[in-house]
Order: C-alpha cells, then structure tokens, then sequence
C-alpha cells in the first residue's frame, strides 16, 4: 500500500510568546496543497500571530514550522515561498493598477517582457485588464482587492496568506467576492489560508477551518462538520447560533438517548454521544434553523409548546423568540417561502415547536 503524501504544511507544538503573555499555545495541524484553510477565532485569538509566523514576520517561541519538507526555522520572510495579503491591501497610490500588480517583480531573474507577460496574466485572471493604467482611487474596493491579490499571486507563491481579506467591503461585494477567491484559487491551485473572524466568510470560502480561541485550537475539520458537530461550547456558540440548556440523560438505548430538560417541561429524544450514561448531566444545544414551528401541535417526537416573545421579519426568513414551558427563550428561524396565503404566527401567539432527534447538539460540562 503507497504511503500517504506528506501533508504540504506542517505546524508542529507552535507557541508565540510576548513577554508573560501567550499569544499562541502549543499548536499543530497540518494544511494539504491546495487547499484553502481558514483560521477562524474573535479578537485576540492568536490566529494573526500564527499567520505572521507563517509568513516569517514573527518567530515562534517554540515549535517548528515545516513549508512543503523544509523546515522554515531562520528562513527569512523574503527567502520563503509565501506571500501575505494584508487586511489593507497597501496599494501604492501614485501607481497605476499594472505597475502595483508587477511591482514585487522587479528584483526576479526575467526579462521585462517576461514581467509583462506575467503582469498581463495576472490582470487576466482577477479581470481586471481594462482598469491596468488607472491608480487605485479610481476604482472600486473590491476592484482593489482583486488588484493585491493579482500582485500577491505574481510572484508564483507556492503558499498566499490572507488577513481579513474581505473585511473592508459592503457585504454584496464581500459575498461575490468570496466566490471569486475561489474560483482563482482552483485555477491557480496555489495554497490558500486565510484569517477571519467572519463565520459566514469562513464557511462559504475554506475547505476546513481552524477554530481558535486564547491561543489554542479548539477544532478542526470542513465547515459543515464543525458547525452540525462542534466539539466544545465555545465552537457551538462561536460558529452560528444557538440556544443551550442544561439536560440530564435518562435512559440510553443503542443510538438513542432520552433526556429530561426542564426549560421544555417532557422529555425529549437525541442522538446519543459515545459513553452517554443514565443521570449524566449534560449541554442540550439547538440552532434557530433546526427548529420547526406550528400553529397547531404536529405528530411524532420532540413536540414543545411555547408562546411567541418576539419576532423579528427579514425578508427571506423571520426570527422568532418563543418562551417556553420553564421560562427561558428559544431562538426560531422560519424561512418565509410564501408571498401571502398562510398566516404566519405573531406576537403572543402559542405555538408549537420540534425538532429531529439528529438536529440536537450534545454538549458535555
């Protein structure tokens, strides 16, 4: 049997310290070529340190970092194969589109119509080829961000590192954007890993993600495994939303688990975690979307009955918040498929909600 391929980066027991404080904490994972990972984590973190790392701007305190075999440790920023994409693209504003894009060419070994042909290429890909001798107050933001991108990718990188990208457009632009980032990234097939505190952003752009929190990493893997299965409560609350109660688990029959929740006044049923045991107290988690709501009471499991606090009409989907038998507030979302017709609940209506056994998230203390 072949011996599996060694994965293209490899970040191994990582930690960045400045004085007393730890800004990343004994991190590994490894990233495949040509995927596009992103670290996803709030403020302070630790995921721009890591980037900065990466990239050579910063060196770790402990732990290696090895880049397609080699070890990265005393290779300078400007000897590595990675290029860093700042959050402000940090465009020279006297030049034009082309020499931006072509600036970080002009100390390689080619002749200036090789750099040309390179620029022109690179123009080509982001689309941006009618804008080359317009400076970049004369375009749009998103157009600037395809601009550093195109100079980013100009010099072959075997490795793009990218800090907030998109954090500076409108969110239409950000949207389309996002798919254009990844449409030039399967043509390029160049290593993508980007930062951002954006879910939505992380989830729509990256093959896995990173969840990080104080430092550390919290888990891994691709975006739906990490939203529908989150390993801990931070990751729960961080990637979507979701409304937690506390449970307690009284019986357990092969994959299933009953459990006694007193915000909901019965029992209800769910998908047991490995090891679930009778009297374990444990974090029921359900998201707004996997909740269903009913003006009269529906068959089968998981039935609650509630009454509508507040409502909140987005166009495409409303938000309900239905207090329940015990008191607390549960967060609906009711996806607005019709113009007019059915009558939709309002305010201080009761209701009826439920849910699939699969939909619950599980959360251990």
């Amino acid at each position: 049997m072949p011996a599996s391929p060694a994965p293209f980066l490899r970040i191994e027991g990582v930690s960045k310290n400045f004085g007393t404080f730890q800004a990343v904490r004994d991190v590994s994972l490894t990233i495949d070529r040509g995927e596009i990972f992103a670290l996803l984590g709030g403020s302070g973190c630790g995921k721009t340190t890591l980037l900065r790392m990466l990239a050579g701007f910063e060196d770790p305190s402990a732990g290696r970092i090895f880049l397609d075999g080699q070890d990265m440790t005393g290779v300078p920023p400007w000897e590595r194969p990675v290029h860093m994409m700042f959050q402000s693209y940090a465009l020279f504003p006297h030049m034009t589109v082309e020499k931006n894009v072509g600036y970080g060419l002009k100390h390689d070994a080619m002749s200036a119509a090789e750099r040309a042909d390179r620029v022109r290429a690179m123009l080509d890909l982001v689309q941006l080829a009618p804008f080359a001798q317009r400076k970049p107050h004369q375009i749009s933001g998103g157009q600037r961000q395809r601009v550093a991108l195109a100079r980013a990718l100009a010099r072959q990188p075997k490795l793009l590192l990218l800090d907030e990208p998109l954090a500076a457009l409108d969110k239409k632009l950000r949207e389309q954007t996002q798919f254009e980032l990844m449409s030039i990234q399967e043509r390029t097939g160049v290593t993508f890993i980007v930062v951002t505190h954006d879910q939505e952003e992380a989830m729509t752009l990256a093959d896995r993600i990173a969840v990080m929190d104080r430092g550390q990493v919290q888990q891994i893997g691709p975006p739906a495994e990490v939203y529908e299965h989150p390993a801990t409560r931070f990751v729960a609350n961080f990637l979507g939303s979701i409304t937690q109660f506390p449970a307690t688990v009284t019986a357990v029959s092969g994959p299933r688990a009953r459990l006694t929740v007193p915000a909901f006044g019965t029992e209800v049923e769910t998908i047991a975690l490995p090891g679930l045991a009778p009297g374990e107290s444990l974090t029921l988690g359900l998201r707004p979307e996997k909740v269903a709501l009913h003006r009269d009471r529906p068959d089968g499991p998981n039935v609650i009955s509630g009454e509508v606090k507040d409502l909140a009409y987005f166009g495409k989907d409303s938000l309900y918040r239905i207090t329940l038998p015990g008191g607390s507030l549960m967060a609906v979302h009711a996806v607005n498929a019709r113009r007019d017709g059915e009558a939709r609940p309002d305010w201080y209506d009761r209701v009826w909600l439920s849910f699939e056994p699969a939909s619950a998230i599980l959360l251990r203390d």
